[in-house]
């Protein structure tokens, strides 16, 4: 990778805790994205009916197949056989996925991280530097806060794809706002998305 993840260097060798500020936003993006949804459990028949209801279009089908829930296995079910905690576990992950993929597809993740323009402040806390030895700890790096904006649609679409590059390359640009601090923040504990 490059940006925002070469600035500090070997940034754990001294045993710093934490992750790239990328990892992190994509953390942090995920967390947003499975937050809402049906909230009864898929173990309760309600929360099971939901969520293959929230299935039941072709492309919510071809998600529960790559899941291994068959067409055959929900006849089964609708005949009344009782579902494996595993098949129970594949329609929860199916339900997840085609749900973050709608939540994508849609633009609406987009559309509530931008903010009608507004963005979203991002707290940034910084890498745990309990486990150094003290001579070797970076001078005090405190919790930051950065209003970000105009990066979510690039942000959204990297994450989707899984392209952390491009998320790092992101993560440079909302850092370089901290003006000459800005490489203690390469590295960090964990970020908060006001979302």
């Amino acid at each position: 990778m490059s940006g925002a993840t070469d600035l500090w260097g070997e940034w754990q060798k001294h045993g710093a805790q934490g992750m790239s500020g990328a990892q992190a936003l994509a953390a942090e993006i995920n967390r947003i994205a499975g937050e809402g949804g049906i909230a009864t459990p898929v173990t309760a028949k309600r929360g099971l009916s939901a969520r293959l209801r929230y299935l039941s279009s072709g492309p919510g089908r071809q998600v529960l197949a790559g899941h291994g829930v068959s067409a055959r296995l929900l006849r089964s079910w609708d005949r009344g056989a009782r579902p494996s905690r595993v098949k129970l576990d594949a329609v929860d992950k199916a339900y997840q996925e085609h749900r973050r993929a709608n939540l994508v597809r849609s633009g609406a993740l987009k559309r509530l991280l931008d903010n009608d323009g507004r963005g979203r402040r991002i707290e940034i806390y910084p890498v745990d530097q309990t486990g150094v030895d003290e001579k070797r700890r970076r001078p005090t790096v405190s919790e930051r806060s950065v209003q970000a904006r105009y990066i979510w649609d690039d942000a959204v679409d990297a994450w989707s794809q899984g392209d952390m590059s491009t998320l790092d390359e992101i993560w440079d640009d909302v850092i370089t706002d901290l003006d000459s601090d800005y490489a203690a923040y390469a590295y960090v504990g964990s970020l908060g998305i006001g979302a």
